[in-house]
């Protein structure tokens, strides 16, 4: 039996678009001190294998710094380390791999074709291969077959399975049933899977171990367990230093403060990154800079959108023998033929701000 720690998708060196130049700094070394946590982790708990199946810089402009620092963190691990490149750090002899000297814990895997090292101390083998490029249309697990030799055998690969999308390493659930593996750790895939099982395999996704956008909200984090002969214990184990979350505000008969204060959870968001859109029916809409003036120092960063819809006793002055009603029905004439509800949405807005001007009142 193996103890192994499984990861994936840290993407090192993302430029966090979103953020302030300040924050997407701070992001990014935090990206590279999750390492040193990682490693620090996989030692307390005496795992045997240490696989980061791909993507582990997010492009190959990386800074030099951070190759060195993963490195360098990666050698204080006391197991095995395998790496198997996937489509943002493909393997390449100019590449960022290539920019530094590897400890002798550490095995990277450099070809399109699977490889097999053994590790007899442990009854292992580990398999793997790289992408070499930015897309791989060929399937790298290729129909593979492990032996039947009483060894625990695992493959650490970058790819997508049962995927539609064929540029990167696409391959089936039938292959991984017909393997004979008794792990299959997987990258690519931003959300954690589950622990899944094929036959005798047991296969996984851990997700990204940081989110890095409003697209990959929620826990976040890295997998650990033991593998034997025909049968894995594997478990997901939150990682993330922060996270992404997304909450919708009714602000229906209430003030958007306070509205928002029924959403947030009791252990509190100053580490973590929150768009709060705001829904429902007002008269007025949302001061959104009022809002961010009392809670932005709550989170470590906050995104506000207005998405509430006007009072219906507005839109009925839309009868009216005056200038304001005259303005309402014109919108309201297009609200009805309105393809969508953004565009719904805009012709709201645009209610409000027109209402706003002819009442001479600040929105």
């Amino acid at each position: 039996m193996v103890k192994i720690l499984h990861a994936a998708d840290f993407h090192l060196d993302s430029p966090f678009a979103g953020l302030t130049s300040e924050q997407a700094r701070a992001r990014r070394r935090e990206g590279r001190e999750n390492i040193a946590r990682l490693a620090n982790y996989a030692n307390a708990g005496y795992v045997d294998l240490v696989l980061l199946a791909g993507d582990l810089f997010d492009s190959g402009e990386i800074y030099r710094q951070t190759a060195e620092t993963l490195a360098k963190a990666l050698g204080t691990v006391e197991g095995r380390v395998f790496i198997a490149p996937g489509n943002h750090d493909y393997w390449d002899e100019k590449g960022p791999y290539a920019q530094v000297n590897w400890p002798e814990n550490v095995h990277i895997f450099k070809s399109d074709a699977l490889e097999a090292v053994e590790l007899p101390e442990l009854n292992c083998v580990v398999h793997g291969a790289a992408f070499t490029a930015p897309e791989c249309t060929d399937n790298l697990f290729g129909g593979f077959r492990a032996e039947e030799d009483g060894r625990i055998h695992i493959m650490v690969l970058h790819g997508d399975l049962d995927g539609n999308a064929h540029r990167y390493n696409s391959f089936s659930k039938a292959e991984v049933a017909e393997s004979g593996l008794d792990y299959l750790a997987l990258g690519h895939v931003h959300a954690f899977s589950g622990i899944n099982r094929l036959w005798r395999t047991t296969w996984a996704y851990p997700g990204c171990p940081e989110g890095r956008g409003f697209d990959e909200c929620g826990r976040r984090g890295i997998l650990v367990g033991t593998v034997d002969k025909g049968e894995a214990d594997v478990h997901f184990v939150s990682f993330a230093r922060r996270k992404y979350e997304i909450r919708t505000v009714d602000v229906t008969g209430r003030e958007a403060l306070e509205a928002l204060e029924t959403q947030l959870p009791p252990g509190g968001t100053a580490a973590d990154l929150y768009r709060v859109v705001f829904t429902g029916e007002t008269a007025a809409g949302v001061d959104l800079e009022a809002v961010r003036a009392v809670a932005a120092e709550r989170f470590y960063h906050l995104e506000l959108r207005d998405e509430t819809r006007l009072t219906r006793d507005l839109w009925q002055r839309a009868g009216e023998e005056s200038l304001t009603g005259l303005f309402l029905r014109g919108l309201l004439r297009r609200r009805e033929a309105a393809a969508d509800e953004a565009e719904r949405l805009r012709i709201d807005r645009a209610a409000r701000f027109g209402l706003a001007a002819l009442e001479k009142r600040e929105l």
